[in-house]
């Protein structure tokens, strides 16, 4: 027997849970909280160490100690700053990474060359116009993708608030040349834009994130198995080609960084974190508006916020969960302490869940608490 819902407070439409079984409600919210607890381990996870290169190259010790104050801000803008002096990607890149006690090896070690030969080719002042652009772009387009989903003037702005903390990070012009800054507003602009038959805007979207980050790579790849169990096949072959496109620039960027490298120089100690899912918490929480929050009540907003991505009963949800679960095993397995940019592909636009929250949480309550029952009485003539 299904249960009664009530109407819609801030959506459109009803959520996941309106009208579920009671049963199947109060299991619901048992895991919930279970998952709220998990949540909250990013109160004792370990917190991001400022990201340098003693904690990526293989074999530094104590008598080769990094420059200091290294970091991969200082990286990344030393690079830049290479280029506009004239010399080559790769050779500014190689000098910068070996300045710095930065491995060379594998190729990956090395960013792509795009975001960097871009930023010196243009004045610092339009790099930062260009970012701001995006991010402002980035909430334009999930208010106007949101619009039909929301009741009214108020969810819709909190949706947008929600969006502008989401890119909290990405607004500070000082982390322009971090690539992770311009791939997650790529990623979430993308996200945004696809719909059934219309997927052309987003696989460039797509593409251009995976030439800026490569993990990238891996919402491209959830978005091609999305396309391809729905049965869209053009879309499919859209992804699948973007995916070619970057395995194409991969391999010519792996070619150019072993021009550059030498026998002598490092090898990373590879990417094994494990440090867990409260890892990814906390690092989402830093990376964003709930920063300013106490790490505790930081740490239930997002969960609530993941929930809220469940409760929208849209296909756009349900890609946006996938990408955002995706992303936090990756964190939780691979990311280092020192990797606490990663989080920055999968913020944008993570706490718009909070909007689908409050109809969500409203419906299984509802649920849970119903107790009506049936009663059969038998006519005798």
């Amino acid at each position: 027997m299904k249960t009664r819902r009530g109407a819609p407070v801030w959506t459109t439409g009803a959520t996941r849970f309106a009208g579920m079984p009671s049963a199947h409600a109060r299991i619901g919210i048992v895991v919930l909280l279970v998952f709220l607890a998990a949540c909250l381990g990013a109160i004792t996870s370990p917190g991001p160490r400022p990201s340098s290169a003693s904690g990526i190259a293989a074999g530094s010790v104590a008598a080769d100690p990094p420059p200091p104050g290294q970091t991969d801000l200082l990286l990344y803008q030393s690079i830049v700053a290479g280029i506009r002096g004239g010399s080559p990607y790769y050779t500014a890149a190689a000098e910068a990474q070996r300045m710095g006690h930065y491995p060379l090896k594998p190729f990956f070690a090395v960013r792509l060359p795009t975001l960097a030969v871009v930023e010196a080719a243009l004045p610092p002042i339009l790099v930062n116009l260009l970012l701001l652009g995006l991010c402002v772009g980035t909430i334009l387009a999930w208010v106007a993708r949101l619009r039909p989903a929301m009741t009214g003037l108020v969810p819709l702005g909190a949706a947008g608030l929600l969006a502008v903390a989401g890119l909290f990070v990405n607004l500070d012009p000082s982390f322009a040349v971090f690539h992770e800054v311009w791939a997650g507003p790529l990623i979430a602009v993308s996200l945004a834009l696809r719909r059934p038959g219309h997927w052309l805007p987003a696989v460039a979207f797509g593409l251009s994130a995976m030439l800026i980050r490569e993990t990238a790579l891996l919402y491209v790849a959830i978005m091609a198995v999305f396309a391809w169990l729905e049965g869209e096949r053009r879309e499919t072959l859209g992804w699948l080609g973007a995916i070619a496109i970057f395995a194409v620039v991969l391999a010519a960027h792996a070619h150019a960084v072993s021009l550059v490298s030498g026998p002598l120089d490092r090898v990373s100690q590879g990417w094994s974190g494990l440090e867990g899912f409260g890892f990814y918490v906390r690092l989402a929480t830093i990376s964003s508006g709930l920063d300013i929050l106490p790490q505790w009540l930081a740490s239930l907003v997002l969960g609530m916020a993941l929930f809220g991505w469940l409760a929208w009963r849209d296909a756009v949800a349900t890609r946006a969960l996938v990408v955002f679960a995706a992303y936090a095993a990756l964190i939780s397995l691979f990311a280092r302490s020192d990797n606490f940019y990663w989080a920055l592909m999968t913020t944008p636009v993570l706490l718009i869940g909070l909007v689908f929250a409050v109809d969500g949480l409203r419906d299984m309550i509802a649920a849970a608490r119903d107790t009506r029952r049936i009663t059969v009485t038998r006519v005798i003539r």
